[in-house]
């Protein structure tokens, strides 16, 4: 049997399209221990994730994080929770809606929008197979990560890689890698502090919170680090803010390893000790409101912070799918998509059916059955 999958899924008359894949993180199909364990294993035995030599990862992976982590995990989830899932899940979701509606008033309906996550569902598999379904001959991906790091856009490479590999006819395929100085991107950060301030005030500093990765990432090469300072000094100099009025952190570190520094905890904690009172935190690594700015940020490190004496935390949420984020999504897709046919001119619906027609046609009189 042959290893490559989608022998008889062509058919002549089909039109071609163009096929957009959204991917963020993910996060478990339920906000319990049995389903953390499982989202947990996918996404700490990533080696992207977690550079151990793999039979040491498994032993302490299986042996001690998979026993503890789950439970403790399970019980940040259900504090976020909604109704209708996983906000990270429901967020993204929205985008994709978003972006769909605004790339076919731009270029019709030969564009298709797909979402996946990297771990968990909906799976990346599942999202090619949408588009597969859809004759996307052509795929963007865009990983909803605005810095790059290995342990982020760059697994998801490996997992776009390693599924299409499977594929008999692999389509062309494009790549976005990062769009952390992106000025639409910067803009859309600084009109939601702004928003943010006229609606609740301006705290005394502003604290951009970034997810950590441990610091051998930055000196293997990585340049989330660098492009994490990047992000918030575009910000911050569009905002006019003084350098004593903001400062960057990272946070949600994890094991004994040294990470990326300031950490987001202990900056707060020292901001408390030197008399600062008001704090509002941003998270642009974050496309989408997920347990990490709803659960870490906006519950563990408020109540941390008000409990060492401070008197207001306020978090500003993510860009979400706010207009301003999906037309800056929407430009940076269209200058990737630049060049494929199907964001050409448009065409008349008739046309394209006579063109797929008429190959039909060329195709079964030189024996083809499909």
């Amino acid at each position: 049997m042959s290893r490559y999958s989608g022998e008889q899924d062509y058919r002549h008359d089909a039109p071609e399209s163009l096929g957009v894949l959204l991917v963020n993180l993910g996060s478990p199909d339920a906000p319990t221990t049995a389903a953390v364990r499982r989202y947990l294993a996918e996404f700490l035995w990533d080696p992207r994730v977690v550079e151990i030599p793999r039979p040491l990862w498994w032993l302490i992976l299986h042996g001690m994080v998979l026993r503890l982590r789950p439970s403790r995990s399970a019980h940040a989830y259900q504090r976020v929770w909604t109704d209708d899932g996983s906000p990270l899940l429901v967020i993204s979701q929205g985008q994709a809606r978003a972006l769909q509606e605004a790339l076919t008033a731009r270029y019709g309906e030969r564009v298709r929008v797909a979402l996946a996550m990297r771990y968990g569902n909906p799976s990346i598999k599942a999202g090619l197979a949408q588009l597969r379904a859809a004759n996307a001959r052509r795929i963007l991906v865009l990983p909803l990560y605005p810095q790059y790091s290995a342990a982020t856009s760059g697994t998801v490479f490996d997992a776009v890689s390693d599924e299409v590999k499977t594929w008999r006819w692999v389509p062309e395929l494009r790549f976005i890698n990062h769009y952390h100085d992106d000025d639409a991107y910067i803009a859309a950060l600084v009109s939601s502090i702004r928003e943010s301030w006229a609606r609740h005030g301006q705290a005394e500093r502003l604290l951009f919170s970034f997810h950590g990765m441990p610091k051998r990432t930055l000196r293997a090469g990585d340049p989330y680090f660098c492009q994490c300072q990047k992000t918030a000094r575009l910000v911050a100099k569009r905002l006019a803010l003084p350098d004593d009025r903001w400062q960057l952190t990272f946070q949600s570190r994890f094991g004994r390893a040294e990470w990326l520094q300031p950490y987001t905890d202990k900056t707060l904690r020292q901001w408390v000790h030197d008399g600062i009172k008001h704090v509002d935190v941003v998270c642009p690594g974050f496309s989408a409101d997920c347990l990490e700015t709803l659960e870490e940020i906006a519950m563990q490190n408020k109540e941390a912070f008000l409990a060492a004496g401070g008197a207001r935390l306020h978090y500003i949420p993510a860009l979400n799918d706010r207009p301003d984020h999906i037309a800056a999504l929407t430009d940076l897709l269209g200058r990737h998509l630049q060049g494929w046919p199907e964001v050409a001119p448009a065409q008349e619906p008739t046309q394209v059916e006579e063109e797929a027609r008429a190959r039909l046609a060329r195709a079964r009189a030189l024996g083809a059955e499909r």
